[in-house]
């Protein structure tokens, strides 16, 4: 190998390492607003969240999720552009770990994952096949998914993942059989040693494709350069040859990222009519009732308070909901839709109660009058529950009479004809 090549081939290299480090601003990161959004089913908690699903959020690196959800059991993160197993050593809970369809090269940073049941590793780039030894510690790990990595073709691949774990069952979803394991054992070192050669070979490979696609990069950037029209650029870059590489799926990715940010940044008038933001208020001031959300609901006007029953969806995240209680209207959103009834008399805001129904789901507002009805708050005095029980009696025996006649007291004429 010539020293002019390797200059080449290191300076392309720092080019590489450079352009890394510039895109580094615009990759996707693990957020905890990320997260809380994620873990809806534990109501958005994320200290003790035991099962997490990350997949297909163009993620580049493993952060924060260790410090964050200790307790997890489950995580999962396939269909990213993970380059590196890091930031995990933390999850002493973790049995089940989905990286699938990322960027790792290297097995690396699991040693301390006691409880790792299952791994799945399944097409991404793996062909450094002896980091699978730093799994030996892992003495609950039952399966492994390899299938699709560049390691998978090594000759005795198999022979040597099942001689160097012997606490796996299960291979790329078949079962290990123990004439397999014992034979396998017998035989690693000599298996070990035509594996080292394999990746030799394919790290050198994998060197000269990085180089390669670099080189083919920078000519697309000075040819897009070239082009004034966006869409003429966008479409130079889906018409250029590529390799399958981590690279060009992060280029990719990235395509993908900024074509969706832009169609939404650009609503199409044609297909999208505008919103129409709702008036909440009279040109006089007077609060306007509005039902946007065209939810149910029960509005009584007692002597001393108001009272509000709104049937709000049952599986609605509570941290959806936001009441406003004024004194002369409340307004409540539902989703980023309104609900606003006015009332006439005047409330007590700080006052009011709220209260959310767990089994129902529905809204429950108690909002107390700044100046109660005595009229309608007078109170009866006491009776007994018989004198209680003859008084409505006699009042809807007097209710009665007084809309209906009795004809029972009308004397009868004497001596009226028979009727023929």
């Amino acid at each position: 190998m010539s020293s002019a090549w390797l200059d080449k081939s290191k300076y392309i290299f720092i080019q590489i390492v450079a352009k890394q480090k510039k895109e580094n601003t615009a990759m996707v990161r693990i957020t905890e607003a990320l997260v809380r959004k994620k873990s809806e089913h534990n109501e958005r908690l994320i200290s003790t969240l035991e099962e997490l699903s990350l997949h297909q959020e163009d993620i580049e690196s493993i952060e924060h999720l260790q410090n964050w959800c200790r307790d997890l059991k489950i995580l999962l993160l396939q269909s990213n552009l993970i380059a590196r197993l890091e930031n995990l050593h933390k999850l002493k809970r973790l049995e089940y770990l989905n990286v699938a369809v990322n960027n790792i090269e290297r097995i690396e940073n699991l040693e301390a994952l006691e409880s790792l049941n299952k791994l799945d590793l399944t097409l991404n780039f793996i062909g450094e096949l002896t980091s699978i030894e730093s799994l030996r510690g892992n003495y609950n790990l039952r399966e492994l998914l390899l299938i699709g990595n560049p390691c998978v073709d090594y000759p005795h691949y198999r022979d040597f993942v099942v001689g160097t774990l012997p606490q796996l069952h299960n291979l790329d979803c078949q079962e290990i059989l123990p004439s397999e394991r014992l034979q396998a054992q017998r035989l690693r070192q000599q298996h070990r040693i035509i594996i080292v050669q394999c990746q030799a070979d394919q790290a050198m490979a994998r060197d000269e494709q990085r180089i390669r696609v670099a080189e083919q990069q920078s000519q697309l950037a000075a040819q897009c350069a070239n082009l004034e029209d966006e869409e003429e650029r966008i479409r130079a870059f889906w018409n250029s040859k590529s390799e399958h590489c981590p690279e060009i799926r992060t280029q990719i990715a990235r395509q993908h990222r900024l074509g969706r940010e832009k169609s939404v940044s650009k609503p199409n008038p044609l297909t999208e009519k505008p919103k129409r933001t709702p008036h909440l208020f009279a040109p006089c001031g007077r609060p306007y009732n509005i039902n946007q959300a065209k939810l149910p609901f029960n509005f009584q006007d007692e002597p001393s308070h108001y009272s509000l029953l709104l049937e709000v969806y049952k599986h609605l995240d509570t941290s959806l909901i936001d009441v406003d209680v004024q004194p002369n209207y409340v307004r409540v959103t539902v989703k980023g839709k309104i609900f606003q009834i006015a009332y006439h008399d005047e409330v007590k805001p700080l006052e009011s109660q709220v209260q959310r129904s767990q089994i129902t789901g529905h809204l429950q507002l108690m909002l107390p009058k700044l100046k109660a009805n005595e009229l309608l708050s007078f109170k009866q005095p006491k009776q007994s529950s018989a004198g209680a029980k003859r008084a409505s009696s006699a009042s809807a025996g007097k209710e009665r009479n007084s809309d209906v006649v009795d004809i029972s007291n009308i004397c009868a004429p004497p001596d009226l004809p028979d009727l023929i």
